[in-house]
């Protein structure tokens, strides 16, 4: 009767210990939601501050390529510091240009390049061909 009683005694718990087993299948994993929150919130942390990233980076091609062909005044003076900004190789500052456009997920070199091969087009005596092709062409 003891072997009985035993053996029932096993195998009430064996089934509540699947059956607490199958129900653990279906509640949920509270890491998973930390985490899943922990990355939410960092994401929306970094998000304004990649933002303003962007508009200084909006801000300053506008500055250098609006005001080009200005000679003197501030305008002039908004184009010189867009454009020391923008060829200014040092990233110690977390404002750099080389630090936003990494931050961003651009390649600063090919943005700067771009940017110089844009003014030199508009800055060539004869726009729309190479000045030196013009003269090689007259001469």
């Amino acid at each position: 009767m003891k072997a009985r009683a035993g053996s029932s005694l096993y195998e009430a718990r064996q089934a509540f210990n699947m059956d607490e087993r199958i129900a653990s299948l279906f509640e949920p994993d509270t890491l998973l939601s930390a985490r899943h929150f922990e990355n939410l919130r960092r994401k929306t942390l970094l998000e304004p501050e990649k933002r303003l990233m962007l508009a200084i980076l909006e801000d300053a091609t506008n500055c250098y390529q609006d005001n080009l062909s200005v000679r003197c005044g501030s305008a002039r003076r908004l184009f010189t510091e867009a454009e020391e900004w923008i060829l200014e190789k040092s990233s110690d500052w977390i404002f750099s240009f080389k630090n936003i456009c990494e931050t961003l997920g651009f390649n600063p070199e090919y943005i700067r390049q771009g940017l110089l091969r844009w003014k030199e087009k508009k800055t060539a005596p004869y726009p729309g061909s190479k000045y030196w092709e013009r003269k090689k062409i007259a001469g």
